[in-house]
């Protein structure tokens, strides 16, 4: 399939990610987002990264300018008609998700892939909702999108060859490394990674020890480049209760079940990075 327009749903942290990764590979862009404030976030993100790559001479100016004008951002996902591959990156919530790949599946051609970055949210649940489960797989990407080098492929019970091929050959085509997981909660990443995050919370939870103490100890003592609450605070502390909370509802076990405390951060809207207090301040 000869993709040259690749469509992203939601300018957010991820989808503006994603968004400066297809350009970057040569591919025309429409952005979209339901209000002109968060596409033009998305922009200015997209904006300040690439300036980076300037000012650290790994990109120049007149790739950097042209990687802006493949660009093109919207409020009316109808434009997504004009998309021959469309990927959904809104928040992780699944009535949400549900309706964008309803309207999707009236809007775009037939032969078009629609795909989603869902970190938790069964595949097969979302194709479901449209009239080519065949064409829906999920496209899960990493954070911070543009430095981290995997891409999830997660198949649905009914996701084709055809469409298992291309996308991995887009991820491919993006300069990242494709890993396949079977269509279950979680998939591979967020199953080992988030009950990680949830038990580091209950750690802080229990007074086992301070978030710094919690966080020195994963990065010194087991290697890991960011200690889990800082990462959980990079995340999203409510992406990180989403999932939990799919994990614990898909595999009905008590070991998924979200710590009282990341709930409490949540419901209080400290959800980190974003809001500029999670379990630390920025």
């Amino acid at each position: 399939m000869d993709i040259k327009t690749f469509g992203v749903v939601g300018a957010g942290q991820m989808g503006n990610g994603i968004a400066q990764i297809a350009a970057m590979s040569g591919l025309e862009i429409i952005m979209s987002d339901i209000k002109t404030e968060f596409v033009e976030r998305g922009l200015e993100s997209i904006k300040k990264n690439l300036q980076r790559s300037v000012d650290k001479t790994k990109m120049a100016d007149e790739e950097r300018n042209a990687v802006l004008k493949r660009i093109k951002t919207t409020i009316d996902i109808k434009e997504m008609s004009a998309a021959d591959f469309v990927i959904e990156a809104a928040t992780e919530h699944e009535p949400i998700k549900f309706q964008i790949f309803k309207d999707l599946d009236q809007i775009c051609a037939h032969p078009v892939i629609l795909a989603t970055n869902t970190s938790s949210i069964p595949i097969g649940r979302i194709a479901a909702q449209t009239k080519r489960p065949e064409k829906i797989i999920g496209m899960h990407f990493m954070n911070p999108v543009p430095v981290m080098k995997l891409v999830e492929i997660i198949r649905g019970l009914a996701t084709s060859d055809d469409t298992f091929k291309t996308t991995r050959d887009l991820a491919v085509k993006f300069g990242k490394t494709p890993a396949q997981a079977n269509d279950y909660p979680g998939f591979i990443a967020n199953r080992i990674l988030m009950p990680m995050i949830n038990e580091a919370v209950y750690c802080l939870y229990h007074g086992v020890g301070t978030r710094e103490d919690i966080d020195t100890v994963m990065t010194l003592g087991a290697n890991h480049p960011m200690g889990p609450l800082a990462l959980a605070d990079l995340i999203g502390l409510d992406t990180c209760l989403a999932i939990m909370d799919t994990l614990c509802d898909g595999f009905k076990d008590s070991k998924y079940r979200p710590c009282p405390l990341l709930r409490k951060y949540v419901e209080a809207g400290r959800l980190g990075r974003k809001t500029g207090q999670g379990f630390y301040k920025y």
